[in-house]
């Protein structure tokens, strides 16, 4: 005789939360780029926390050929990190950036908001504006407002892209002081008082942030054409023992642009 197992009852509650993750994924599936949370919660059923339901759709996703991941705000599905080389066709040709650009990214993401001047302080060199126009053509880098000291200097942050391509979640991710020690990159004793500053790319301007005016990026016209010409005229090969970035070539037009050394004071006084 056979005995039909009676299934428990669904709370409306539990059944509310059901529909509205077949709605985040039907959306997330459907979209072309990531999506943000508050684009998200537009769909939900009222009184459903968007947050919650994404949390348990990622777990639902943990262990699939397929992940739910988030990058800064916004949501998206991406092929488990395992499995990527299965779908690996074509191999994508590596560009490489600059020693100039990659110590500069380096500075913005953990200094942002922050200006070339201050980007000048911190390495002791100048930078050549080709430098920055490089970072601004990857899309890692995103002009953020002007700095209210006189002469208002253009800040400079990182953006979402920064993190999709570097595989973070929040600029907060990016490794510490002790990280950088145990990865075997400071020799010898540090200066006292040395420390990583902790990262923030809030998209709200600071305190001493003005709004960009639409003639900011008058000051950084389309440089692509020259930029390719700057790189086809230098070597196509670094340094040896030289440590670049590899980047995808569909995210930089790479030149090679050699840094220029501040001039002395002594050197300025002459020429006025």
């Amino acid at each position: 005789m056979a005995i039909e197992a009676e299934s428990e009852p669904v709370s409306a509650e539990e059944a509310l939360t059901g529909e509205a993750m077949r709605i985040a994924e039907a959306m997330l599936f459907a979209a072309a780029e990531p999506l943000e949370e508050g684009e998200i919660a537009r769909r939900m059923p009222e009184g459903i926390a968007v947050g919650e339901v994404l949390a348990r759709l990622k777990q639902d996703y943990a262990s699939r050929g397929v992940n739910l991941v988030r990058v800064g705000k916004k949501w998206l599905f991406r092929t488990a990190a395992d499995l990527g080389w299965l779908l690996s066709v074509d191999s994508v040709e590596p560009k490489k950036l600059s020693k100039a650009a990659l110590e500069t990214l380096a500075i913005i993401a953990y200094h942002q908001p922050v200006t070339r001047a201050e980007i000048e302080d911190i390495r002791g060199v100048a930078i050549s504006k080709g430098t920055l126009d490089v970072l601004l053509e990857t899309g890692w880098v995103r002009l953020r407002g002007r700095r209210r000291t006189p002469g208002r200097p253009l800040t400079y942050g990182t953006s979402e892209a920064f993190l999709l391509h570097f595989g973070l979640e929040v600029i907060g991710d990016l490794p510490g002081l002790e990280e950088l020690k145990g990865a075997g990159l400071f020799e010898g004793a540090l200066p006292q008082g040395f420390a990583v500053p902790l990262p923030r790319d809030d998209a709200a301007l600071m305190e001493d942030e003005d709004p960009l005016e639409s003639d900011a990026r008058e000051e950084f016209p389309d440089l692509s054409e020259e930029v390719q010409a700057d790189a086809d005229a230098e070597t196509e090969t670094a340094e040896d023992g030289e440590e670049v970035l590899l980047v995808e070539e569909e995210f930089i037009v790479a030149a090679s642009i050699e840094d220029e050394p501040l001039e002395d004071e002594t050197d300025r006084e002459e020429e006025d």
